[in-house]
């Protein structure tokens, strides 16, 4: 860990641009990289915070045939809409990039032969699945199968998303080409890679050693499994048409590898804004005194923590990243976030639906974010976290303080008197938060940093509640100052602290104190945050409530996608062998009530059921134990195949059979014969 760094280079993962940015993205890398550089920003250090599309591989490709566009289109679509929403949102970029720039292709092409030149590849011919119907190798994702390593059906060429290993698409079992759904064949072809196997002893110095005390768990552990495995070479070009050419001879077709190209990214945004403002771009990538910090979520663990700092190390003028504090996953309403599905809060959506609500977002993301394990978002808990935190502890206090001051002294802080040891009790508290957040943040523990937020607000609501100043006016309106002037410096401080964590209320209640943004460790001299004398706005508010009708749009949003994809993924069973008429008129098919039901012992699918057909009162075993309890059952009206053959099951005979279906969504359903007037025994044709 480097201590006391000159300047910081801070990168968040880039984004691809085959689709908008949704919650997961923001809870589990920008929100919490942004917080970052906004904190070391206001203790005044250099910062290159560091961003941008990235706008290659293979999901581009795949975007670009199923939109029936190409990929350039693709990428300008989706570039436009991040950006934007990156910009409504608050997101504090130096800059944000797109790896199409020439500056890009030029950084990363030089990059790969400089290794190339030093001889840190292995060239060789391997035998790779293509397409013979598209005519084409099936890199990375245009290839799905099972998973060699968990039995995922859905795993793709490059990665298994369900168990998080990185794969080669020859590893998987069953492959198919995504393109023409065709079972690939195996053909040779060429290409470079970069022999991590040299670098092991390296990497387990430098991470499970030199970094194994300020490191997250779950980074170790998941860098620790690949390098117990044994490290092996890895391709780092591709047979694709769509992406940067590999710069060698003998190398038409070829282009890099995008999780080669990728992370270059960093490197040639860097240089863009270096360029644009005046600044030396390897005085951020190349001195030892910069602190480099990667923000990514855990499937890209690999690739910043093995991949590129190997790159890195072989190129051999670049620092090593001090940090990788990868995120795991945030869930939504309790069901993994899938962009093919639309199970998602998108971005762009959320800000046309909840204007002027960015900070409650981060907030939101930032109090449930998945730091140490999955973790679930729910559009109830935004509504309590807003409505119960935000609006009831924040909003209130600086409510509170902003009317009183202006309604006992038209909105000029006050002289203060004498301290009383409770005064000097709060303020020696306020004190102490910067350096308690300072803490958290550097230890990259920002939901305990929002918290410890929080309880500065807390501190203010439990003194103007123990004081009561409204009532004090009255009797010592003297002391009254000195109450308000403490107040005040609370309010003060909270204008400061928030702004990395809540920007947009920092600069409205900044308005509101009618001062601007200080220093993050405060200036305490005499308590005076905010001098006496000094005029402040009139109150407004900061966070208005969020109301139970806007959150059911959003749950009725969700519930229709949620019908839309069991639509979608429907199987309907084939007909049939043709039957007769008289086969049909075989069926007996009665109206009946179900009196009894019980499970079948030692059978975890079966129901025992004692059923009224009209005629008579029989026994059916069903196997609807999995859906229904026995109590769930009892007084349903049923349709009974009663003239079936009785079937002995566990030992008890069934004389009929319960007909049942599945609604859209999936869920078994008796076929339901209520009507008025229709009995046990009625006849159904």
């Amino acid at each position: 860990m480097l201590e006391n760094p000159k300047r910081y280079t801070i990168t968040a993962a880039l984004p691809y641009t085959n689709g908008p940015i949704h919650i997961g993205h923001l809870a589990g890398v920008y929100v919490p990289s942004d917080i970052y550089a906004r904190y070391l920003r206001l203790q005044g250090k250099d910062v290159a915070f560091m961003c941008g599309s990235d706008e290659h591989g293979v999901a581009i490709s795949m975007k670009a045939k199923k939109e029936g566009i190409t990929p350039q289109q693709v990428i300008d679509k989706y570039d436009g809409i991040i950006r934007k929403s990156f910009e409504d949102f608050g997101i504090s970029f130096d800059n944000y990039s797109r790896t199409s720039a020439k500056i890009h292709h030029d950084t990363a092409q030089e990059f790969f032969k400089k290794l190339y030149e030093k001889g840190d590849f292995i060239e060789e011919v391997t035998e790779q699945l293509y397409d013979a119907k598209a005519d084409q190798f099936l890199a990375d994702r245009f290839v799905t199968g099972t998973c060699p390593k968990c039995g995922n059906p859905e795993a793709y060429g490059d990665q298994c998303e369900k168990c998080g290993s990185t794969l080669n698409a020859t590893d998987l079992i069953n492959p198919k080409s995504t393109i023409t759904g065709e079972t690939p064949i195996v053909k040779e072809t060429k290409h470079w890679f970069l022999p991590l196997d040299r670098y092991q002893d390296f990497l387990e110095q430098w991470i499970l050693v030199d970094h194994a005390k300020d490191w997250k768990v779950n980074v170790l552990g998941q860098v620790k499994s690949w390098l117990d495995d044994g490290l092996k070479p890895r391709a780092v070009t591709r047979d694709l048409d769509w992406g940067i050419d590999v710069p060698v001879d003998g190398a038409d077709g070829k282009k890099l590898y995008v999780w080669f190209d990728a992370p270059i990214g960093y490197i040639s945004a860097t240089k863009e804004w270096a360029a644009r403002e005046g600044k030396n771009w390897e005085d951020y990538w190349k001195k030892e005194d910069t602190k480099l910090v990667h923000f990514i979520g855990k499937d890209n663990i690999v690739f910043h923590c093995i991949i590129f700092p190997a790159m890195l190390k072989a190129e051999g003028s670049f620092i090593l990243p001090d940090n990788v504090p990868a995120n795991e996953f945030l869930n939504l309403e309790g069901n993994k976030l899938s962009t093919s599905k639309n199970w998602a809060v998108w971005l762009h959506e959320y800000l046309i639906d909840f204007p002027e609500k960015q900070d409650v977002l981060r907030y939101a993301l930032t109090a449930n974010a998945p730091e140490t394990k999955d973790n679930d978002f729910t559009w109830k808990d935004f509504q309590a976290r807003n409505n119960n935190e935000l609006a009831a502890v924040y909003g209130n206090f600086i409510n509170r303080v902003v009317v009183l001051t202006n309604k006992y002294y038209n909105g000029i802080i006050p002289m203060p008197n004498e301290f009383t040891e409770v005064d000097e009790q709060t303020l020696a508290e306020l004190k102490a938060y910067p350096a308690v957040i300072s803490s958290s943040i550097e230890r990259y523990r920002f939901r305990e940093a929002q918290v410890e937020l929080m309880n500065v607000a807390r501190l203010g609501n439990k003194y103007l509640a123990d004081e009561e100043p409204w009532k004090m006016v009255k009797e010592n309106p003297e002391r009254v100052k000195t109450q308000m002037f403490v107040a005040l410096q609370i309010a003060s401080a909270l204008a400061i602290l928030s702004e990395p964590f809540l920007p947009f209320t920092a600069k409205k209640l900044c308005n509101i104190l009618n001062i601007k943004p200080n220093h993050w460790n405060l200036d305490f001299n005499d308590w005076n945050l905010v001098k006496a004398g000094h005029q402040i706005n009139q109150a407004e508010i900061l966070f208005a409530q969020i109301e139970d009708t806007e959150i059911q749009k959003q749950i009725d949003k969700l519930e229709a996608t949620k019908t839309a994809n069991a639509m979608e993924n429907k199987v309907v069973e084939p007909q049939k062998e043709t039957s007769t008429f008289d086969d049909f008129t075989k069926l007996d098919l009665r109206v009946g009530t179900i009196l009894e039901a019980e499970k079948m012992p030692k059978a975890n699918k079966l129901l025992v059921l004692k059923v009224d057909t009209g005629m008579d009162v029989r026994t059916i075993v069903s196997g609807i134990a999995e859906h229904f309890s026995p109590e769930e059952v009892v007084g349903k009206r049923v349709t009974v195949l009663v003239n079936l053959a009785p079937r002995a099951l566990r030992g008890v005979e069934s004389q009929g059979m319960i007909l049942m279906t599945n609604d859209a969504t999936g869920k078994l359903v008796f076929v339901n014969p209520d009507a008025d007037g229709v009995d046990n025994g009625a006849t159904i044709s």
